[in-house]
């Protein structure tokens, strides 16, 4: 049993926590809570972390004693733990490589192009809800929030592992590709002349959705082939980054259901 913060293990865990660094150079990123480990594909699984109190359920036992497992003190495990009320299962995972096909996959491919969006909530939220709406992958670009990121991770709720997702250098690199796989890129912006409800999306589509603060970039607004917005009432003038993508993604759904 892990007795000591000061073990190189607890120690290196802590930091794959806390650094985006560590996790690029390691290939590795942790996730918290039994979900989290009972969902995660045995191939990424590369270590687990169990504490003393929850070391005594057999049957999670018999699942993590199937990887590198190590029973951690639970004043230690706490500390080790990027939440305030860890569940005691704690595990390391392979920083997953999906590649473009992956991203782009099916006939007619619905992807979510994010540009630049910083909160971890909303990343993790519109993976998770892109998984329900049938989404077939996410492109972010270099200076979107980091995806391994805890909060981003905790958010998804399991999508992490069956979201395909893609870091490119910008909105504009992909336009050329789009173009060449036949999507029709719609870009979430106030100058939108239609509203999201009067476009078809039953082929291949993208969404555009910008920066929490910002929206999306001149450049990315211009690549993108149609404008639309979500109409608003009072004195609201843009959603939620994660609220919106959701309407956009279910609309597509619908309208694929049709």
């Amino acid at each position: 049993m892990i007795t000591s913060v000061s073990n190189a293990k607890i120690k290196n865990v802590m930091q794959l926590n806390q650094k985006a660094k560590a996790r690029r150079e390691q290939g590795l990123f942790v996730a918290e809570g039994r979900k989290m480990f009972l969902e995660a594909p045995e191939s990424w699984v590369s270590q687990v972390f169990v504490s003393e109190t929850v070391s005594r359920d057999g049957e999670l036992m018999s699942r993590a004693e199937k990887y590198p497992c190590e029973i951690v003190k639970d004043s230690v495990f706490r500390q080790m733990c990027d939440t305030k009320t860890p569940q005691g299962i704690l595990t390391v995972l392979k920083l997953p490589s999906w590649s473009e096909e992956e991203v782009l996959a099916g006939k007619n491919p619905l992807v979510m192009v994010l540009e630049d969006l910083q909160d971890p909530g909303n990343a993790g939220t519109i993976l998770r809800t892109g998984e329900g709406a049938g989404v077939s992958g996410v492109f972010l670009t270099k200076t979107c929030v980091d995806i391994t990121n805890p909060k981003v991770i905790r958010s998804t709720m399991g999508s992490i592992y069956r979201m395909p997702f893609l870091y490119v250098e910008d909105v504009v690199s992909l336009e050329k590709k789009l173009k060449e796989k036949g999507i029709r890129s719609f870009a979430a912006h106030l100058k939108g002349e239609n509203s999201y409800d009067q476009e078809s999306y039953k082929g291949g589509t993208a969404f555009f959705i910008g920066n929490e603060g910002k929206g999306l970039t001149d450049q990315a607004a211009e690549a993108a082939d149609c404008l639309i917005r979500i109409p608003m009432c009072g004195k609201v003038e843009s959603l939620n980054a994660a609220m919106a993508s959701g309407i956009l993604m279910y609309e597509a759904a619908r309208q694929r259901r049709e």
